[in-house]
Parts: C-alpha cells; sequence; structure tokens
C-alpha cells in the first residue's frame, strides 16, 4: 500500500503514507513528538532475518538512528517476542547516550527491559512451557516432523522453526496443527511467525503491551513498525487507538513471506533498511 512520494518537506523526504489514517499518524507524529511514542519489533523491523535467530543482530545504523530520534519523542520501545535481555544484547541497545529511556517489552510485553534501570522486570514462568519443552523433542519425532527443523529455547517460550527444512512451508503447515494440540494440553498458545511456531502462554500479544505501555505514558500518537503475523495484534491496538481518537502509523517493513501485514500498512517500506530510512528522515524532521 506504500507510496514512494515524500511527505510536504524539501529538506528531508519522508514517504507518504497511502491512507488517510496514516497520514493523520504522522502529522500528528510531527506536530507533537514530544507526545509521540515510536514503538518497533525486532527481527525483521531493526534486524534483518537470518537462518539463525542467534546471528540476528540490528542493522548497523538502526542503534545511531533511533540515539538520534529518542531525545525527540516521548518514548521509543522495542516490542518483541524475544526475551528481553536478549533483544537489548542483539540489539545493543544498552549504554547508549540517546536512548537512555528506551523501553524493550520482550516475550510479547511479559518482560520489561528499561534503559534507565538496565534492569528486567518479568513475572513467574508459566509452567506449561517447561513440559511442552520437555515433550517436544519426542512428539516431533514420534509425529515425524520433517528433516531440517529445529527447536529454539526462549524461556518463556519455546519455538520449532521450519526455515532450514527442505520445503520450509510445507513444514510449517503440516506442525500446525499438531504443535497447537500441544501448546493447548499444556494451557500455551501457538503464536505463527514467518517459517517459526512459537508455544507460550495466552493472555499477552504485542497488542495487549503496546495498548498498556501508551496509556502508561499518555502517548497522544503512536507509530508501529513490525513484519510478521505477530504484529498483527500491535496492528489492531493502533486501530482501537485511532479509534479513540489517537492518531497512529502503521508500518509494514516489506515482506513477500507475510502478506497479510502489508495489507493491513499504512506505509510500506523495504525492511530494515527502509525502517532505519523512515526513523532517519523522522528524527531530520523533529531537529
Amino acid at each position: 500500500m506504500g507510496s514512494h512520494d515524500t511527505h510536504s518537506t524539501e529538506a528531508t523526504p519522508l514517504p507518504t503514507p497511502a491512507t488517510a489514517a496514516g497520514r493523520d499518524g504522522l502529522d500528528a507524529i510531527l506536530g507533537r513528538p514530544s507526545r509521540a511514542v515510536i514503538a518497533l519489533d525486532f527481527d525483521g523491523t531493526l534486524a534483518p532475518i537470518v537462518a539463525d535467530p542467534e546471528q540476528a543482530r540490528a542493522h548497523p545504523e538502526a542503534v545511531p538512528v533511533l540515539a538520534a530520534l529518542a531525545p525527540k519523542v516521548a518514548a521509543v520501545a522495542v516490542v518483541t517476542g524475544r526475551p528481553a535481555g536478549v533483544a537489548v544484547r542483539h540489539g545493543g541497545f544498552a549504554g547508549v547516550p540517546g536512548l537512555e529511556h528506551l523501553v524493550v517489552l520482550g516475550h510479547y510485553g511479559a518482560e520489561r527491559w528499561d534503559a534507565v534501570t538496565g534492569t528486567v522486570n518479568a513475572p513467574a514462568p508459566h509452567p506449561g512451557v517447561a513440559a511442552a519443552r520437555a515433550e517436544l523433542p519426542g512428539f516431533l519425532d514420534r509425529i515425524g516432523a520433517w528433516q531440517g527443523t529445529w527447536i529454539e529455547e526462549k524461556g518463556r517460550a519455546v519455538a520449532v522453526h521450519t526455515r532450514r527444512a527442505a520445503d520450509p512451508q510445507a513444514a510449517f503447515e503440516a506442525l500446525r496443527a499438531p504443535l497447537t494440540e500441544l501448546a493447548a494440553r499444556h494451557g500455551l498458545i501457538v503464536e505463527p511467525g514467518r517459517m517459526v511456531l512459537e508455544l507460550r502462554p495466552p493472555g499477552m500479544d504485542k497488542g495487549v503491551a503496546l495498548l498498556e505501555y501508551a496509556r502508561e505514558i499518555s502517548a497522544e500518537s503512536v507509530l508501529y513498525g513490525g513484519d510478521d503475523l505477530g504484529d498483527l495484534p500491535a496492528f489492531a491496538a493502533v486501530d482501537k487507538l485511532r479509534s479513540d481518537g489517537t492518531p497512529g502509523l502503521l508500518v509494514c517493513s516489506g515482506s513477500d513471506e507475510v502478506t497479510e501485514l502489508r495489507e493491513r500498512a499504512d506505509l510500506v517500506v523495504s525492511g530494515p533498511e527502509g525502517v532505519v530510512g523512515l526513523l532517519r528522515g523522522l528524527a531530520a524532521r523533529l531537529g
């Protein structure tokens, strides 16, 4: 849906959102940045997608751009399915001048890292995660899981990846129903992503996390950028905020793998490189 036109400025071009609601959201952010929240997913949005999640790192220009933008807005929040501490480490967010008030909402908001204290706050883990984790290897073997699938330990969740399989999409589809049944047996839900199925506790998603945080700091406008199915609840949260009178801008970090997000977005950019460019344009526009 995005457009490559520029948003009414000669000095720093900004892409123009393709929807009226998106244009209103961008105007609100530019008009009163001190009350704006910039919220972003990590993998696929600030960091390129890689086959091994342990090798994921933020785009090299992401942290400098965020450090330039953060002092000009109410808050910058990274909203991720990863453990908060892992996102901080892979993002290189700790101890960066300009990012003193960055917040990382990890495990879909179940964990929170605040740069100002450098600490993670989190509730006790859900017992179903440990039970499902113990059962998964034998379970995958019994159902004849496709060669190339592998398990990622995420602390408060456990994920099964299919990106390394010979046919990643077929492996993903074959595992979806059985893993959903396994998750339900342990009081968990399955969160589908880009060639990954994550078993995690119910009741918290990126939408809940974003709504709670936006209300906590009395945000008057919100930008949310994401790339995956797990970002759809955050998109819905921005829609909810907009219906309540808080303007918002939905950004898709372009991917051919997740068309649902692209279709819902006000603005589509070309992956983490495009996200960095958008943030750089915002920082420049805000002086």
